[in-house]
C-alpha cells in the first residue's frame, strides 16, 4: 500500500512547482461547488434584464435565464468552464437507484452520455453496498456559466453526487431542498471521520472512476488519502481521483467529450501514476492546510458572451 508522507528533501525544494501547478489547474478545475446551499420550496423567475443585448452583460445572467434546452443538435461546446451545451436531456428526478436534489435550481441536465452514466452508476450502486444515488447539480438547460456555486458544469459533462446514501424512500420536496449531505471529512481536515467512512464510500466513488467515461472524479485530500489507503492492490482507478478544495460532501464527476462533439475541449491528462505520494501529500502541508489570511476578493462578474466560444450565441438564442 502507498504510504503518505510530508515531501522531503528534493521533493520539498518542488513545493513551489507544485504550487504553481496547482494555480494552473485551478483555472481548469471547478470551483468549490456551494452544493449543500438550501434551495426553495417557491422558485420564482429571474427578473428580465435591461439590456440583455450589452456586451458586458455576464453570460451567467442570460444562461441562468433559460429554463428549457436548446433544440439543436445535441453537443457540447467548449471546455468544462468555459462553454454551453446544446440538445441537453434531464435526468428523471426520480429513478429505482437514484433521487434528484434541489429541484429548485433546474441543474439536472446534461449530454445524453452524462444521463446515461448516472443510470448506470444507480443501477450499479446496490451491488457496491451504496443503496443508491443522491445526485446534484450537474449543468443548467443549455450550460453555460451558473449564476451561483461552480466555475464548471458548463458543458453537461459534470456532476456532483451526494456522499450520502439515497433513503429506501422517496424524499419530500423539503427534504430535497433543505436536508444536507454528510460530512465526511474529519474536524482537523487531515483525514475522513472514522464515524461516517464506510467501505461503501470506497466501492461507489471506485465504480464510478472505472467507468471509461470517466475522466475525472474530484474529491477533498482527506478522502483521496482514505482512498489510497483502503484501496487494496486494485489501485489503477486512483489515478482519476484529484484532490481539490471543498467537497466535503459529494464527489464530482466529470466525463470525456463525446464523440459526436468536435467542439469540446477535453481536460488535460492526469498523471500516471495513482496520486498518493506526493501530490497527494502536499495537500497535508501547513501551507495548504492553515493558508494566511488574505483580503476578501471582490466578487468577478465571470465571462462574457465573447469570451464563450461563438457557438454558445447559437445556443443561448436558440428557440
Amino acid at each position: 500500500m502507498t504510504t503518505i508522507e510530508a515531501p522531503k528533501g528534493a521533493a520539498r525544494r518542488n513545493t513551489v512547482g507544485r504550487a504553481a501547478a496547482l494555480v494552473l489547474a485551478a483555472l481548469l478545475a471547478p470551483q468549490v461547488a456551494r452544493a449543500q446551499d438550501k434551495g426553495t420550496l417557491n422558485p420564482q423567475p429571474l427578473p428580465p434584464l435591461a439590456k440583455p443585448d450589452d456586451p458586458a452583460t455576464p453570460a451567467k445572467e442570460l444562461f441562468g435565464r433559460k429554463t428549457a434546452p436548446a433544440n439543436l443538435q445535441t453537443r457540447t461546446i467548449g471546455f468544462y468552464s468555459k462553454g454551453c451545451l446544446a440538445g441537453a436531456v434531464a435526468l428523471p428526478i426520480n429513478g429505482a437507484t437514484w433521487q434528484v436534489m434541489r429541484l429548485s435550481r433546474n441543474r439536472n441536465w446534461g449530454h445524453p452520455n452524462l444521463v446515461q452514466f448516472l443510470e448506470r452508476l444507480a443501477a450499479q450502486a446496490p451491488k457496491t453496498g451504496w443503496h443508491g444515488l443522491l445526485v446534484g447539480d450537474m449543468s443548467q438547460p443549455r450550460g453555460g456559466p451558473m449564476l451561483t456555486g461552480h466555475a464548471s458544469h458548463q458543458v453537461g459533462l459534470d456532476a456532483d453526487i451526494w456522499l450520502t446514501q439515497m433513503p429506501n424512500r422517496e424524499l419530500t420536496r423539503e427534504e430535497r431542498e433543505e436536508m444536507s449531505a454528510t460530512m465526511i471529512v474529519a474536524e482537523d481536515r487531515l483525514d475522513v471521520d472514522p464515524q461516517v467512512w464506510t467501505p461503501a464510500h470506497l466501492a461507489v466513488i471506485r465504480a464510478a472512476a472505472k467507468d471509461p467515461q470517466v475522466a475525472r472524479i474530484f474529491v477533498n485530500a482527506a478522502i483521496k488519502k482514505a482512498l489510497c489507503r483502503d484501496a487494496g492492490t486494485d489501485r489503477g482507478w486512483l489515478g482519476k481521483v484529484q484532490p481539490w478544495w471543498g467537497h466535503d460532501f459529494h464527489f464530482h464527476v466529470r466525463l470525456v467529450c463525446p464523440s459526436d462533439s468536435g467542439e469540446c475541449t477535453p481536460q488535460p491528462p492526469r498523471p500516471v501514476d495513482d496520486g498518493c505520494g506526493q501530490e497527494l501529500a502536499y495537500w497535508f502541508t501547513d501551507a495548504v492546510l492553515h493558508p494566511r489570511p488574505s483580503p476578501a476578493a471582490k466578487p468577478k462578474p465571470g465571462p462574457k458572451m465573447a469570451d464563450l466560444p461563438a457557438a454558445c450565441r447559437q445556443v443561448l438564442l436558440a428557440p
